[in-house]
């Protein structure tokens, strides 16, 4: 194991490294970039009278790499991690991280021409080792690089995913859209503009997108059952074509799923789409 100092920081806050783990690696890694730029904002924040913590401040003082998990070509996927934050009494925030970056959710609304009021949605079946299932029902998802937009990644995993192809033009980010009328963001601290589906232990985020589409009935129905996915990135999906109305019954036990049909019935009340 090595340890350096993280840059541009004062006082000092030590990193420690697994031995398969290189310190340029680690801070080119754009999921801890992302992480550790939001974290020193928020902390930054303390120096504000009004913040609640201002009497005592937090800070980070060290970071431990416990584990790194790798992709092809030498990439860092998942870094597991644990961050010491704590203040002068000795109080201290629970820091054990999954670190793995962002994803990008995909809420497809399907129309049969002339039937706009009938509306389908494309759920994904899949094996997800880590919640011990071999048919995990949700919406289309993928995981961000930093190689482009949340759009842009949204539509590629359309195409991986679905088949079908979309314009980025098309796509509405959702939660964007309900967070510009978000008046309650405590601190104006520097999150994304995302979904959390579990902060108390991870730093995934995700952006929640929508494409509404009428189709030929037909091109529809074809959808239903369909194969697809990578195959040689481990992917086995099945399709399945759900009623809108009851995506939230297909989908409960996913909580990207029910953020998204709660955003999109929520913006269609107030008539942002």
């Amino acid at each position: 194991m090595s340890t350096f100092n993280l840059p541009n920081t004062s006082p000092a806050v030590p990193v420690t490294l697994t031995d398969d783990l290189e310190k340029d690696k680690l801070l080119t890694f754009p999921a801890f970039r992302t992480w550790l730029s939001t974290i020193q904002h928020s902390l930054a924040l303390q120096a504000d009278p009004q913040h609640v913590f201002h009497e005592s401040p937090y800070q980070l003082r060290s970071i431990k790499i416990q584990a790194c998990d790798y992709f092809g070509g030498g990439r860092i996927g998942f870094l597991k991690m644990k961050a010491e934050v704590t203040n002068d009494k000795g109080e201290w925030l629970p820091g054990g991280i999954f670190l793995r970056g962002g994803s990008v959710g995909m809420l497809l609304v399907l129309s049969p021409k002339g039937f706009k009021d009938e509306k389908y949605t494309i759920l994904t079946v899949q094996p997800r080792i880590a919640a011990g299932s071999l048919a995990f029902v949700e919406i289309p998802a993928g995981m961000l690089d930093d190689s482009g937009t949340f759009a842009g990644k949204a539509a590629e995993e359309i195409k991986e995913e679905v088949g079908l192809e979309v314009p980025q033009s098309e796509l509405v980010d959702m939660t964007a859209l309900a967070m510009e009328a978000n008046t309650t963001d405590a601190g104006e601290e520097n999150l994304q503009k995302a979904v959390y589906p579990s902060s108390g232990g991870s730093d995934e985020f995700v952006p929640l997108l929508l494409w509404e589409k009428e189709m030929e009935r037909k091109e529809i129905e074809q959808l239903k059952g369909k194969l697809t996915g990578l195959r040689d990135h481990g992917e086995k999906i099945t399709l399945h074509l759900c009623p809108l109305q009851d995506m939230w019954k297909a989908g409960a036990r996913d909580g990207k799923t029910l953020a998204a049909f709660a955003l999109y019935n929520g913006l269609k009340k107030e008539g942002k789409i």
